[in-house]
């Protein structure tokens, strides 16, 4: 039962991920960028930032993620929707097709939600397991005259 309710989860969580990308994939284009180092004058610490350019106008994007790290100068791809050229992500799998929130959120639910469904299954009243007990089902002809 475990390991179907993990095949259903992957399912569900996977085509969320495919349907919910922003920019989206299917209409989105990728571009080749350059990670340079920033100074956030909010926090003070160096960010790395994407930087790319279609036709001849410049672009930045943030390309700071849990868990990657850039280096300066190094090139990355980054996806963008042509109406929204200023709105762009790397394009990297952790980061634009799994992000930590996503996960996090998903995994949660799934869990409340299946103890939910054990929590009201474990106890049933005497009235429904006598029900149960009592049930023989019918003889079904093969043929409907």
């Amino acid at each position: 039962m475990n390991k179907g309710l993990l095949i259903l989860y992957l399912i569900i969580f996977g085509c969320y991920q495919v349907w919910s990308r922003q920019p989206d994939y299917f209409d989105g284009e990728k571009y080749p960028a350059t990670i340079q180092m920033v100074m956030d004058s909010a926090t003070g610490k160096m960010m790395p930032i994407a930087f790319y350019s279609i036709g001849t106008k410049p672009y930045s994007t943030k390309a700071a993620y849990v868990l990657q790290q850039y280096k300066p100068g190094e090139k990355v791809t980054i996806i963008v929707e042509h109406e929204h050229p200023e709105r762009a992500a790397v394009y990297r799998f952790w980061g634009y097709w799994i992000t930590w929130e996503e996960l996090l959120a998903s995994v949660v639910i799934a869990v409340l939600l299946f103890q939910v469904a054990v929590s009201i299954t474990s106890n049933p009243t005497p009235e429904a397991v006598r029900e149960q007990m009592d049930y023989k089902p019918e003889k079904k002809t093969k043929y409907i005259p």
